[in-house]
């Protein structure tokens, strides 16, 4: 009876010196930082060879739930898919207790939680020993080296989250700061002279652009551009359009030209996954002229001798096809004394609670009556009614205003 105790006390040693000398090689893996595969390769070594396991299956939930380790099982369980309802899984139970489940072959479910999260199942079968003790001891190592290895590739992916947040916060801040310099940094108030623009971006980066551009001492450009979609890709893209219409401007006063020079650098930036909404109009001061081209933009109002003229020649938006199919100039001659007015389509798409849209009628019955408004009081009166009509709604769009006013 003594040899038969001490053959037994030297097996639970031994055992005991096993278990702790994986415990100390997971501990090590994890600290020397390896891979999650890594990771779960020792997991299947351990319990294969250490404690002679027959059949393991361990499911981790990461956004769904997947088998990470799988062996001695009669089914594939890398293709067996399990819903969020194992989350409820919060004590060890045995296989039995279930019902027409795809997981008979196993013997119990040790299910490895951090908090109050379920974060791992482990399905195990053949666990045969002699005495209930040592049935016990290996459960409770299995829920051990589990738990030390789940909680571990969570922290990872915490720490994963954590370090991707801080990328694309720094990218918002830089594609933030590249919006911002999209703009003019003054714009002219003089007598004869006056412009205004608001921007109210709905997110920190927008895809909306507006700017002033003196050509010479007569004339001077103004136009607004909104590029489909919104964020990183949007703001680089209208940067990259201001630095082309600048250069393009320097070379050439055609309009014309520069939009189907736009029209083609759009294409080739974008490779027709997005697309920008142009107005641009070229005023002579001298020649009391205005030339202009609204490619696919909502039309500007020009409020002229107490009539309102929609600007809405020019062509189709800027970077699906090319050549463009169509381009017509607009040309006013004899303008002077007048208030023109551009905005982008999140001022008019401006929805209310009874999902009804501020629309152009809204702006056409404002100018109608306040055209003559000094134009920061027309800006603060429109964001005023914008504000007041949408009511507990928020706004669904960057919303850019541009005011241009010679007299």
């Amino acid at each position: 009876m003594k040899e038969e105790a001490d053959i037994e006390l030297k097996k639970q040693i031994n055992r005991k010196e096993l278990e702790l000398a994986a415990l100390l090689e997971i501990t090590q893996a994890i600290n020397n930082n390896l891979p999650e595969e890594s990771l779960y390769k020792i997991f299947n070594f351990t319990l294969r060879s250490n404690l002679n396991i027959k059949k393991l299956v361990l499911f981790v939930f990461d956004q769904v739930w997947s088998c990470k380790v799988s062996f001695g099982t009669q089914n594939n369980y890398y293709k067996i898919k399990i819903d969020d309802r194992v989350k409820l899984i919060k004590n060890i139970h045995q296989m039995s207790e279930f019902r027409e489940c795809e997981f008979e072959e196993f013997d119990l479910v040790i299910p490895i939680s951090h908090k109050a999260d379920t974060l791992a199942l482990v399905f195990v079968g053949g666990i045969e020993y002699r005495l209930a003790h040592d049935r016990e001891e290996t459960i409770k190592f299995i829920q051990a080296l589990s738990n030390i290895i789940v909680v571990a590739i969570e922290n990872k992916k915490l720490v994963r989250q954590q370090l991707e947040q801080e990328a694309f916060r720094k990218e918002l801040e830089i594609a933030s700061d590249v919006q911002q310099f999209l703009f003019p940094e003054k714009l002219p108030n003089t007598d004869r002279l006056k412009v205004e623009a608001s921007y109210l971006p709905h997110d920190r980066v927008g895809g909306d652009y507006y700017d002033f551009i003196p050509i010479n001492q007569n004339q001077f450009l103004i136009c607004v551009a909104d590029v489909s979609g919104k964020g990183i890709p949007a703001a680089l893209l209208m940067s990259n359009f201001q630095a082309s219409l600048h250069t393009l401007l320097r070379q050439t006063p055609n309009l014309t030209e520069i939009v189907e020079a736009l029209n083609y650098q759009v294409l080739e930036s974008a490779k027709g996954e997005k697309f920008i909404t142009f107005f641009g109009a070229i005023y002579d001061l001298k020649l009391k002229t205005m030339v202009y081209v609204n490619a696919g933009h909502n039309p500007p109002l020009l409020c002229n001798k107490n009539e309102i003229k929609l600007l809405e020649d020019g062509s189709t938006v800027l970077g699906a096809m090319h050549p463009l199919p169509f381009i017509n100039e607009g040309f006013i001659p004899d303008l002077d004394d007048f208030t023109l007015f551009a905005y982008t389509d999140g001022l008019t798409e401006t929805v209310n609670e009874s999902n009804e849209e501020f629309g152009m009628e809204s702006l056409m019955n404002y100018f109608k009556n306040h055209s003559k408004k000094d134009l920061k009081t027309i800006h603060h009166d429109l964001i005023v009614d914008l504000d007041g009509f949408k009511g507990a709604n928020g706004y669904r769009d960057d919303i850019t205003m541009l005011s241009c006013r010679v007299q």
